[in-house]
């Protein structure tokens, strides 16, 4: 459920019109709902009430910093990816005993950044990050905690591109070999070995890949306690999907349930990293368009966004619902939506039976609250555009929309080529 419904024929976000915050913001903008962001969170948070856990909203999916605080005010944490992501959850006022620190690439850097943040955990992702991690914990006087990310080889029945839980995928480290790893960690001196991790990729809409996973980690984790080496926190990812198109995923509820039952009679701390499934739907992309082409063979819808404010349909393929802010009695077309990028992939749909729409209406791009934004970029020199909230019948930019400076900014010229 969200907080976007027409009342009568407009757009609104909670209270407010979609239309006013464009006439006062401009487009293309990014609009998210307050109370939908609460709801969401708040449902998946809850549905692990009766169990020892920590949800550690991935910050990968939306990285806002007014995002972050809402879900840290509501006792939330953060999965993070990187130093800037850490730089990031703790400006928002994230508690670092609640920040758990994923990714293969970590640097020498960005370990003692976090080691110094005293981050709850750090996922580790092969043998040698483990020696670096004890490296650089000892060189600082610190003690590292850590889980090994590993990789039980599960298809979770999603895009190619976000599966990361099987043998060919770059993330983890084969179970088979796990405990061996897990061995040479206990016995490093400036290592805590405190947790098992596994994440086997996003926007999954069936249970049973997280339990198949579950079950593979029980058998991991029990053969640990065999050899002395007792760990605290089971750290079992996102990946819970949402409704783009006709997707029925499982409530968070249900998913719930499912992993609670495997998860009987074992004393974890159990760790969840949503994203998706709390901002997907949270959010939109407001766009007005500009053109319509029209040609024998096809229709187009220009708009003033493009594939570098939302690259998903470009990068996945990926489906996202178009409505009109103003609805009208309209025919429908099929056709294609694109941008004003210089690239034949620069859409956001193709082939759509969509609303005849004509130049300056407004377009509203669903479901765009996660991986929205936060894989945006310059690409063409444009400006990447504000986020916005909307809140009861007000609403706030959260994020100012970039200038012409801000393109430059950091560039330098070199003396040499003269002014």
């Amino acid at each position: 459920m969200h907080h976007f419904t027409y009342k009568g024929n407009e757009l609104h976000c909670e209270d407010v019109p979609v239309s006013r915050i464009a006439q006062d913001i401009g487009t293309p903008l990014y609009l998210y709902s307050h109370a939908t962001l609460l709801q969401h969170f708040r449902a998946f948070d809850g549905a692990f009430s009766d169990v020892a856990h920590l949800t550690c909203f991935a910050v990968k999916s939306n990285s806002s910093l007014a995002i972050l605080k809402l879900f840290a005010i509501e006792g939330g944490g953060a999965d993070i990816v990187s130093g800037g992501e850490l730089y990031r959850a703790l400006k928002a006022g994230v508690d670092p005993k609640k920040i758990v620190y994923s990714g293969v690439g970590k640097t020498g850097e960005e370990i003692e950044y976090a080691l110094r943040s005293e981050i709850l955990m750090f996922n580790v992702e092969s043998s040698q990050e483990i020696n670096l991690l004890n490296e650089v914990a000892g060189r600082i006087g610190k003690r590292a905690s850590i889980a090994i990310r590993v990789n039980p080889d599960v298809d979770p029945k999603t895009h190619p591109y976000i599966s990361t839980g099987l043998k060919e995928s770059k993330f983890g480290i084969e179970i088979e070999r796990a405990l061996e790893d897990y061995t040479v960690a206990a016995g490093l001196r400036h290592l805590r070995v405190a947790g098992v991790s596994c994440h086997i990729g996003s926007q999954l809409t069936q249970v049973s890949p997280f339990v198949d996973a579950l079950g593979k980690l029980k058998v991991l984790i029990e053969k640990l306690r065999e050899t002395g080496i007792a760990v605290q926190y089971l750290d079992l990812g996102g990946g819970l999907g949402i409704t783009y198109d006709k997707e029925e995923p499982p409530h968070p509820d249900e998913y719930a349930e499912a992993l609670k039952r495997e998860l009987h009679a074992q004393d974890l701390t159990v760790i969840l990293e949503p994203g998706r499934v709390i901002t997907g739907n949270a959010g939109i992309l407001v766009a007005r368009v500009l053109y319509i082409k029209r040609s024998p063979e096809k229709t187009f819808i220009v708009v003033d966004a493009a594939m570098n404010d939302l690259i998903r349909p470009s990068l996945y393929g990926s489906y996202h619902a178009i409505q009109p802010v103003r609805r009208s009695e309209r025919r429908m077309v099929k056709a294609d939506v694109v941008g004003p990028i210089c690239e034949s992939t620069d859409f956001l749909a193709k082939n759509r039976e969509t609303a005849v729409f004509e130049p300056t209406d407004l377009m509203a791009v669903m479901s765009a609250g996660a991986y929205g934004f936060s894989m945006s970029s310059n690409y063409n020199s444009r400006p990447r555009v504000p986020e916005v909230m909307g809140v009861g019948d007000r609403y706030f930019v959260i994020r100012s929309r970039e200038t012409y400076e801000d393109l430059v900014r950091g560039e330098n010229i070199p003396d040499f080529m003269g002014e």
